[in-house]
């Protein structure tokens, strides 16, 4: 069985979040998250937050009821990082032009499954 977690709208670009998500992905949950703790790098925060969430879900006995899942067989499946919105804000150029900047969001989406 699958437990998925997401967080949308994250306020870091895609870009830098992504080589986190490749290098979980596949991983057993307690070695992705130690993986994790030790990087230095904003998003191995969100990245960390969203797995302990789908971990979270896979131990809810609501959402899984009459089964008990450990917390060793449960690997990620899937960590995948899309671009969401974007806020466009202006910076000023020389001789009166200007410059749209982009700041960038995105969605992050794990899934756990069990081996």
């Amino acid at each position: 069985m699958s437990f998925r977690s997401k967080h949308k709208y994250a306020r870091i670009s895609p870009r830098k979040v992504r080589p986190l998500a490749n290098m979980v992905r596949g991983k057993f949950v307690d070695e992705a998250l130690d993986i994790l703790r030790y990087q230095p790098q904003r998003g191995a925060r969100m990245l960390e937050k969203v797995i302990k969430t789908a971990l979270a879900n896979a131990q809810d006995p609501d959402q899984n009821p009459g089964q008990i899942v450990q917390e060793h067989r449960l690997y990620v499946s899937e960590a995948c990082v899309d671009g969401g919105p974007m806020f466009k804000r202006m910076q000023p150029k020389g001789r009166g032009m200007s410059a749209i900047l982009l700041k960038r969001m995105s969605h992050i989406r794990v899934t756990l499954d069990e081996v």
